[in-house]
């Protein structure tokens, strides 16, 4: 179905095939449940970071683990929290990741002893993750990368799965990561007026509340049979963005039978080339106990662009 938002019975957006980096339901893991806060992603780059001899990189796609696995070097620089790192190759500069964005990475993950719990070089591609999903750890070491830079990054058990992990299949003690990182999608800007309806919005019978933020081009509007593509962002009232095709990178295309009632009754109001602000009562959403807790609760705020119908 379609994404995380509008399907009436969709578990997560966060479908992270074979992710070990998420939090854990078999080894290697995809995404259920937000990982546990951690520490922030603060570190920078200290003046003493780079060592004089860097050292060897896993070969791409290779399993075999690299020589200082069980222990960072004495020039790894250091995080408050405990996570270590080396850059392996530097990025093309630019701003870092941070703590927040999604990033398209290639990771290969090793335990203390030098056992690959998981790869991405041993799958299709690269993979496109959301750090806030990750364990805490991988999120502050990847949210200091910049775009093009190869980082190994050692994450103490604590900010990992713990010593003795309780979901089945999860890596435990310290992990040891070789990473590289393409892309940075940094995520939209939470609206000021999330958490209610602005001034001048329009309010339905049915209790949706809009705002045109940007007219349309055409005088057409989408039907109860169109094919129709968005962009959107997606946020809870407390301002938390829990889906975005914007930062994906990816349009979203759908039909108003696949969707959540607020949205079935707001795009048709729309025309081409428009965006509007969409305030979604929840029960014209998921209500306020969502039938699955993956799915946001209560009144939702969507930032909508309507691309095209057919």
């Amino acid at each position: 179905m379609g994404q995380f938002a509008f399907a009436r019975a969709r578990a997560s957006s966060f479908i992270l095939a074979s992710s070990a980096l998420v939090a854990c339901a078999k080894a290697p893991p995809p995404a259920a449940e937000p990982a546990p806060s951690g520490a922030e992603a603060t570190a920078s780059e200290p003046s003493h970071a780079e060592p004089r001899e860097r050292p060897a990189a896993a070969q791409d796609g290779s399993s075999s683990a690299p020589p200082d696995v069980a222990t960072p070097p004495a020039h790894a620089g250091r995080s408050a929290s405990g996570v270590a790192w080396v850059v392996l190759h530097h990025g093309a500069g630019g701003d870092a990741a941070g703590p927040d964005a999604r990033v398209l990475v290639h990771y290969t993950g090793w335990t203390r002893e030098g056992e690959m719990f998981d790869s991405s070089r041993q799958r299709s591609g690269p993979m496109m993750l959301p750090l806030d999903r990750t364990v805490p750890g991988f999120r502050e070491g990847v949210a200091a990368m910049t775009k093009g830079e190869k980082r190994r990054i050692w994450i103490p058990a604590e900010l990992a799965y713990g010593d003795a992990p309780q979901q089945e299949g999860a890596p435990s003690g310290q992990l040891t990561f070789d990473v590289e990182l393409f892309d940075i999608l940094i995520p939209p800007a939470t609206p000021e007026d999330v958490a209610a309806p602005s001034a001048g919005a329009t309010v339905t019978p049915s209790g949706l509340a809009y705002r045109v933020l940007r007219a349309g081009t055409s005088t057409d509007h989408p039907t109860d049979g169109s094919r129709i593509t968005v962009h959107y962002s997606a946020w809870t009232k407390d301002g938390r963005l829990f889906d975005s095709s914007v930062q994906r990178g990816q349009p979203f295309s759908f039909t108003t039978s696949q969707v959540i009632p607020g949205w079935a009754e707001g795009i048709q109001l729309m025309t081409v080339g428009s965006v509007y602000r969409f305030w979604i009562p929840a029960e014209l959403a998921y209500g306020d106990k969502p039938r699955y807790s993956s799915m946001p609760a209560g009144q939702l705020t969507f930032d909508v662009e309507l691309i095209g119908f057919e």
